[in-house]
């Protein structure tokens, strides 16, 4: 697979890193990457990295549940449990959030449920996927259109007023180009949710390299609430709310232990998700996963 070197921080543009960590790809590749830590800002990115055109390779395995809803193992029937019960739980925050049921981006919508749902909800939805499996399963499900990606015509011509990545900046090669084109498209008074791995959780910190939710090399980024910051404020955005996502905890220290024992230790894992959980509570919301509810300044 082809890499690529990057020479400046994507959050402050720094030229000085240093190597923090060394993590396997333990879903496709098995091969090791460094995340690199900038010496400046702090910021956490995995460097060297796939290039945008060949990094489709890294997602070539059925093991990727996101892109796949006919898997039927103990890892796939726990993600399909979980998200079922919360796409309850993000269609109401979406309400919570939006003084309407207006117009919804969902950017890298998968396999398209989350999009599916709000639109059952009453919510005019459009969606991109770059995956094309997962894209036409999108398509199909939600019974419209879903493009490849932000640039589509169809999507330039509009604006949201809520916007959403459930776990998806953490993929996005062209990281500050994605963030500006958000703030462009966001409605006044709109809001972008943007849900990311927390590499300061109790799990990240317990499980170390064989934390799952590294995934190099797919996920570029791993955001830390103050780079998170840093970076939106670059853009005119704001964190306005960080909120948890309690079942992410359990579910990636599940894959935590199977990476560091090679097999799932269902104990390990539900004590591990709940220490977590319980840790990042106070002194501030600092779970597995966050959300963050991100507004214009």
């Amino acid at each position: 697979m082809s890499l690529e070197t990057l020479e400046n921080c994507p959050v402050c543009g720094h030229t000085n890193f240093e190597n923090h960590l060394l993590v396997e790809d333990y879903t496709v590749s098995h091969e090791q990457f460094h995340i690199c830590r900038c010496s400046s800002c702090s910021f956490l990115f995995t460097n060297p990295r796939p290039r945008e055109a060949s990094i489709g390779g890294y997602y070539a395995s059925q093991d990727y549940i996101s892109h796949h809803d006919d898997r039927k193992d103990l890892m796939s029937s726990v993600y399909t449990s979980v998200r079922n019960y919360t796409l309850r739980q993000k269609v109401g925050m979406i309400n919570d959030l939006a003084k309407r049921r207006g117009s919804l981006l969902d950017i890298g919508c998968g396999t398209g449920a989350f999009l599916n749902a709000a639109k059952d909800d009453g919510w005019k939805i459009s969606g991109t996927e770059p995956d094309p499996d997962a894209r036409g399963i999108a398509s199909g499900r939600v019974g419209a259109p879903v493009f490849e990606n932000i640039q589509a015509a169809e999507i330039q011509q509009k604006s949201f007023d809520i916007i959403s990545l459930w776990h998806v900046l953490e993929h996005v090669h062209q990281l500050n180009e994605t963030i500006k084109w958000i703030g462009t498209h966001l409605n006044p008074g709109g809001k972008v949710i943007i849900a990311v791995p927390n590499p300061e959780s109790a799990d990240a910190r317990k499980y170390g390299p064989q934390w799952a939710a590294y995934d190099v090399p797919r996920h570029l980024y791993h955001f830390t609430k103050a780079s998170m910051q840093n970076l939106l404020g670059r853009h005119g955005l704001q964190v306005a709310e960080v909120r948890p996502m309690w079942f992410d905890s359990f579910y990636v220290s599940m894959l935590s232990t199977k990476y560091k024992s090679g097999k799932v230790r269902l104990a390990e894992s539900f004590i591990s998700g709940a220490i977590s959980n319980i840790r990042g509570t106070k002194p501030s919301v600092n779970t597995s996963s966050l959300i963050y509810v991100v507004s214009k300044k």
